[in-house]
């Protein structure tokens, strides 16, 4: 199951496309959904989680909370609605790219894929690109 929650006045105008898109992402990884909780905030939520539960005192675009246990799927992903406005602007993308690349960014960690060298990361950019490729923009 996937839900969507809004702590910010922003509201997915596709939600069960975007469902759909995140479970057909995982399947495809050979994982299974068990539940992920989307959270949709401003920054100041996301800053407060930030520094409460990673002791990082930045802004950022999305917190992942991982749950999950082998191959079932589980977590808690925070998604900071102006932080993703800000970064599409930064890399001239428009806010639904930029935002569907952070929808499926979380999920991709909770599929093992990391980000930290520059190695991993270009994978990741890559599983990220390909799954925007299976979505219609």
């Amino acid at each position: 199951m996937i839900s969507f929650n809004y702590e910010t006045d922003f509201k997915l105008d596709d939600e069960t496309v975007i469902s759909k898109w995140i479970s057909d992402t995982i399947s495809l990884e050979s994982y299974k959904l068990e539940e992920i909780n989307y959270v949709f905030c401003d920054d100041e939520y996301l800053h407060k989680l930030n520094v409460e539960f990673l002791n990082h005192d930045t802004l950022t675009d999305i917190i992942s909370f991982d749950y999950s246990m082998g191959k079932l799927i589980q977590g808690d992903i925070y998604i900071s609605v102006e932080r993703v406005a800000d970064n599409a602007r930064d890399f001239d993308v428009s806010f639904v790219e930029e935002l569907h690349r952070v929808i499926i960014h979380g999920v991709l960690h909770y599929c093992g894929y990391k980000d930290k060298t520059d190695d991993d990361a270009k994978i990741m950019r890559e599983k990220e690109n390909h799954y925007l490729g299976q979505l219609d923009q």
